[in-house]
C-alpha cells in the first residue's frame, strides 16, 4: 500500500511546557488539499508550525512521516529541502535582499541545482502577472514596505516558485479584501496546476475555499481535532459554527 505523503501520527505539542496539541493523527494524499478549521487560539498556527519543525514548539510525543521518511526530529531547512513549504500568517520584513535574490537562493537550495537566471526571471515575470504584482516588486528588499496584501501574493509567488510537494497556508486570506482573495486563490489554483502537492489551508473564513475542490475538513477546538469529514462539512460550520460541534462531544 502506498504511504501518504504527509502522516502525523498521534502528535502532543507544548509551548514552554504548557500543552497547546493533543494527539493529533491525520493523513494527507499527494494531490489532496486539506482544510484546518477552528476558533481562534485553537492550535490551527501551532500545528503549521510543528509540521514545518518550528523549534519554539515541542512535539512530546508522536511522529511525523514525509514522503515515507521519518521528519519527527528534523530541523526547518531539511523539512523545506524534502519539499515542504509554509506560508506564514504574518509575513516578516527582510531588509537587505529583494524578493527575487530571495526566492532564487530558496530554489537553489531547495533543488540543489544551479538557477538559469534568464529562465528563472521568465517564470517570475509570468507568476508575478498572474497575482497582479508589479515587476518593481521583485527589485525590492523582501516585504519591507509591502502593504498587507501584497505580503500575501508575495507568499503565494514564493509557492509558485518553489513548487514544494506539500503546501501549509496558514491563514493565507486574513485581511484581504474580496479581489486579493481572489487573486491569491487564482494563485493556489495555478500551483495544483503545475504541481500535484498536497495542501493544507488552515483558516477560520472560507472565502479563500469558494473556488477550490476541498477533500477533507478538519475540525481543531482547544488543541483537538473534534472533527473530520468531506468538503460539505465547511458548509456546516458556516450554517451551524464550531460551537455546536464542540457541543456534539467532539465526534470524529
Amino acid at each position: 500500500m502506498a504511504h501518504s505523503l504527509i502522516e502525523v501520527n498521534n502528535i502532543s505539542v507544548s509551548i514552554d511546557s504548557k500543552p497547546v496539541l493533543d494527539s493529533i493523527s491525520l493523513a494527507i494524499q499527494k494531490g489532496e488539499t486539506h482544510v484546518l478549521m477552528g476558533p481562534n487560539g485553537a492550535g490551527k498556527s501551532t500545528l503549521g508550525n510543528t509540521l514545518m519543525g518550528n523549534p519554539v514548539y515541542t512535539m512530546d510525543r508522536g511522529s511525523i512521516f514525509f514522503d515515507g521518511q521519518d521528519i519527527s526530529h528534523e530541523g526547518t531547512d531539511k523539512r523545506a529541502r524534502l519539499g515542504m513549504f509554509l506560508s506564514f500568517q504574518n509575513p516578516l520584513e527582510v531588509p537587505g535582499i529583494t524578493l527575487e535574490a530571495f526566492i532564487r537562493t530558496a530554489l537553489q537550495q531547495r533543488t540543489g541545482e544551479h538557477i538559469k537566471l534568464f529562465q528563472f526571471q521568465k517564470e517570475l515575470k509570468a507568476a508575478m502577472q498572474l497575482l497582479n504584482m508589479e515587476e518593481s516588486y521583485a527589485n525590492r528588499d523582501l516585504n519591507v514596505g509591502f502593504s498587507g496584501g501584497e505580503r500575501k501574493k508575495s507568499e503565494i509567488l514564493q509557492l509558485l516558485m518553489l513548487k514544494p510537494k506539500f503546501a501549509i497556508l496558514d491563514e493565507t486570506d486574513s485581511g484581504l479584501d474580496v479581489d486579493a482573495v481572489r487573486t491569491v486563490s487564482k494563485g493556489i489554483e495555478e500551483y495544483r496546476k503545475q504541481q500535484d502537492g498536497a495542501l493544507l489551508i488552515i483558516t477560520h473564513s472560507t472565502k479563500i475555499l469558494e473556488s477550490l475542490h476541498v477533500d477533507r475538513t478538519h475540525i481543531l477546538i482547544k488543541g483537538k481535532l473534534v472533527k473530520t469529514g468531506d468538503g460539505s462539512l465547511v458548509k456546516e460550520i458556516n450554517e451551524h459554527g464550531f460551537e455546536q460541534i464542540f457541543s456534539e462531544g467532539g465526534s470524529v
